[in-house]
């Protein structure tokens, strides 16, 4: 028995999600004593300073772009080299692409989103979200194959993955150009001005709190003196005062930065699961019932209006600036 994390990247950098995922990899090692490799289409990069038994590296010409054919068999064929009783993968836009593709073929599914993985006499059981955060499932895999599993984003703290060394080895893959049915083009390039969230470490996010769209300014100004990106809860960015892609919350983006900052925020549960996952939270409401002071780990009762200036100032001058 053993635990195979497959890895995602494009050139030398990682997706962010993948470090995630080898730390749910890394929490289930220790709790079982279970052997714990990883799966990397590629080089091996950095991955072989985490704290893992083996890297398994796959390398074909034809994996130098991505397609789903060819990142699902050469998965597949690492799969069956090593032999793992349980695969984890980030709960990306890839992922999403290819890894069903993979767990049919070993005629399981794929549990995807996934929020925290156990084990429960020997066999994994994941506990996933269902209706946006309003209730929890937990899903038990039959069959004698692998299980499958992707970690939903922000699950997991990317900062607790454990450094370390790992012997590496490349896994021999063979695949026929017949078998790729699609042929990859140019990188998705995200329109000028868009965001990644999930790769903020500082984020301040506003909600119907600030009332109107010139009052946005305000908490800009307290995003800019943390070094931080502005984001908002779903009504902001439904009524247009900000872009969607500044949206955290589960029609949104999930983000787990080290600091959060929510601004006007009640705490809806659609906004909750999109930031839980924040290493500190700090919340600013004048509702001291709100429900977002259930998850902040420092909070401020009063009128963001008094509060965010006054914070802005206290900051700048820390800062001597």
């Amino acid at each position: 028995m053993s635990i195979l994390v497959v890895l995602e990247g494009s050139g030398s950098r990682w997706h962010p999600l993948s470090w995630e995922a080898l730390s749910a990899g890394q929490r289930l090692a220790v709790e079982s004593g279970l052997p714990l490799a990883a799966a990397v289409i590629g080089e091996a990069g950095d991955a072989a300073s985490k704290q893992l038994d083996h890297v398994w590296t796959a390398t074909h010409p034809l994996l130098a772009g991505y397609t789903a054919d060819g990142y699902a068999a050469a998965v597949e064929q690492v799969i069956q080299h090593v032999k793992p009783t349980l695969v984890l993968f980030p709960h990306t836009y890839q992922v999403r692409d290819f890894a069903p593709k993979v767990a049919t073929r070993f005629g399981q599914v794929l549990a995807s989103d996934v929020i925290r993985l156990r084990l429960e006499d020997g066999r994994p059981v994941a506990v996933r979200q269902l209706f946006q955060g309003k209730l929890t499932s937990e899903v038990r895999f039959s069959g004698s194959g692998p299980v499958f599993v992707s970690i939903q984003a922000g699950a997991y703290r990317a900062d607790q993955s454990q450094p370390g060394s790992a012997a590496v080895e490349a896994v021999p893959i063979t695949l026929d150009p017949a078998a790729i049915r699609s042929r990859a083009e140019e990188p998705f390039r995200e329109a000028a001005g868009t965001v990644d969230l999930t790769a903020a470490d500082i984020i301040v996010s506003v909600g119907r709190g600030i009332r109107e769209k010139d009052n946005i300014a305000l908490v800009e100004e307290l995003a800019q003196a943390l070094g931080g990106e502005l984001a908002a809860s779903r009504p902001i960015c439904d009524n247009g005062w900000l872009p969607m892609d500044r949206q955290v919350g589960s029609s949104g983006q999930t983000v787990s930065p080290k600091l959060y900052v929510a601004v006007g925020i009640s705490g809806a549960i659609q906004h909750l699961v999109g930031m839980k996952g924040s290493k500190t939270i700090v919340a600013i409401n004048k509702d001291s019932e709100a429900p977002i002071f259930e998850v902040a780990d420092y909070g401020i009762v009063g009128d963001l209006f008094e509060v965010v200036p006054a914070l802005v100032a206290e900051i700048r001058k820390a800062k001597g600036s």
